[in-house]
């Protein structure tokens, strides 16, 4: 891992921070990635990764950040963590289910991660291999367990993540060829800013949920996962859920 370079994207808080943090101890060169600035400044200042606003739906801005990552060391490593989960019902009490933002959340979570894969992948293919295996790099995404589990009220969240799983096999295969992997990680419950918004009411009954660890992850944890992901070559072309055996209620 040392002196080679790193993106991650939704660096700038919770899954995609910890991830950032971890891979430069472990002698990274990390461009993070996010539109939240401030997130990013705080971070950069914690670990010393480069940080770059953007969004991971927009070519221009993926290509940049990518630019800026090549500009540190070869690009080995992508980490898609930027997402969004807003909760609408089917049909709810105002209506239908807004289109709007059923689309929004598929390009966030869907289009910005095939986005991120797609660019990296191709200057991951300009790369010389790596010892023992030809490997030239690695993409880890980020779906949940809402992919399988998905629930009321969760149509947009669980579509998008479902659709991050579906790419990561095909993806696989298809790069295996020039020495890439892809592996996508679905988290369980995680103690991360998106559940601080809720109402304690609401936090108090999601904290209760898993069985053992009885509760929620850390984000240290999914960063942990990265790091197995990188060094263990094996992993390949799978979803592995990290969520403490925890199968989400309707």
């Amino acid at each position: 891992m040392t002196g080679n370079a790193a993106l991650v994207t939704g660096a700038g808080s919770g899954l995609g921070a910890a991830t950032a943090e971890a891979l430069a101890a472990a002698g990274m060169r990390v461009v993070a990635m996010d539109l939240n600035a401030e997130g990013l400044a705080a971070l950069a200042a914690r670990c010393g990764a480069t940080p770059v606003a953007g969004d991971v739906a927009s070519e221009a801005d993926v290509a940049s950040a990518l630019e800026a990552a090549a500009g540190l060391g070869p690009l080995r490593l992508a980490v898609n963590c930027a997402g969004i989960a807003p909760a609408g019902r089917v049909v709810g009490r105002g209506g239908p289910h807004d289109l709007a933002l059923f689309e929004k959340t598929l390009r966030v979570n869907l289009l910005g991660t095939f986005n991120v894969l797609r660019l990296a992948a191709q200057r991951m293919q300009a790369l010389p291999v790596t010892a023992p295996d030809g490997e030239r790099g690695v993409i880890v995404n980020t779906a949940s367990i809402a992919a399988e589990d998905g629930q009321v009220g969760q149509c947009a969240y669980a579509a998008s993540k479902a659709g991050v799983v579906g790419l990561t096999l095909p993806a696989a295969r298809e790069l295996a060829k020039t020495g890439i992997r892809v592996v996508t990680i679905a988290p369980g419950l995680f103690e991360t800013p998106m559940l601080a918004g809720l109402p304690e009411a609401a936090q108090a009954a999601i904290r209760a949920l898993p069985p053992f660890p009885a509760r929620l992850g850390r984000p240290e944890e999914f960063a942990r996962l990265v790091m197995a992901i990188c060094t263990n070559p094996l992993l390949n072309g799978t979803t592995l859920r990290l969520d403490s055996a925890l199968r989400l209620p309707p």
